[in-house]
């Protein structure tokens, strides 16, 4: 299983051509793309009508989705990464690149991103294996 960043599901929605959405496409015919809950939230809030909301919830509810047997541990270990990358001079945009980075490793699977943040949060955290796509041709 690989867990598959916001960006990239946005991406590959919007038939975006990159390296991640080409290796997206590759996992979800594998079976091998998940999701965690805050991904999913982020996915559903970009809805821009009802039936888009429906739409998202259907495609995006049938994916594996790794779910913590104590979610207060993954938040925790968010909390706790947020804040060892600001002692280290780096200040993530979003908290919840921080969960997603906990439930990556809580779950030990690699993490497919676009986002420059993950690299940095990377540096912090050993323990996050980054999934890296092939560069396209």
């Amino acid at each position: 299983m690989v867990l598959v960043d916001t960006g990239v599901w946005i991406d590959w929605l919007r038939q975006v051509p990159s390296p991640q959405t080409t290796a997206l496409g590759a996992l979800l015919d594998d079976g091998d793309a998940c999701l965690a809950p805050v991904i999913f939230q982020e996915l559903l809030q970009g809805a821009r009508t009802p039936a888009a909301l429906q739409t998202l919830r259907r495609r995006f509810g049938a994916l594996p989705m790794l779910l913590g047997s104590d979610p207060t541990h993954t938040h925790r270990r968010a909390g706790e990464l947020y804040a060892r990358a600001r002692w280290q001079g780096i200040t993530p945009r979003s908290p919840h690149d921080c969960l997603i980075v906990a439930t990556a490793v809580e779950h030990r699977v690699p993490l497919l991103h676009g986002d420059r943040d993950f690299d940095a949060l990377a540096r912090i955290e050993p323990a996050l294996t980054l999934f890296r796509p092939p560069a396209d041709p």
